[in-house]
């Protein structure tokens, strides 16, 4: 489960890279072809890496939501329902120690 997350990040991460010569290669490619200036040449590239970065976003949020109905899939606690839990121990600890006495 954690794996597919993992996978997920670094498929995500490998992405931006390629994105990122790909929008590069794009922007020349524009400049040539439509005599774009290199201003619009750099303002076309942080156009398609802000829309690289939201999409990324995206995945991540995806994958976390996959993550969380896999480990619901496998019955296992969220970090609050464990706290809850070790809460609820203690206080039933306690409550016993003190009925001891």
């Amino acid at each position: 489960m954690f794996e597919l997350a993992e996978k997920i990040m670094l498929t995500g991460m490998g992405a931006l890279c390629m994105t990122q010569k790909k929008a590069e290669e794009l922007a020349k490619e524009m400049k040539e072809r439509f005599n774009m200036t290199e201003e619009e040449g750099k303002a076309f590239i942080e156009k398609m890496q802000q829309n690289f970065e939201q999409s990324q976003q995206k995945l991540e949020e995806m994958a976390q939501q996959e993550v969380r109905r896999a480990a619901e899939r496998l019955g296992m606690v969220t970090r609050e329902e464990f706290e809850q839990l070790q809460q609820r121990i203690e206080q039933l600890e306690q409550t016993l120690a003190s009925s001891k006495k």
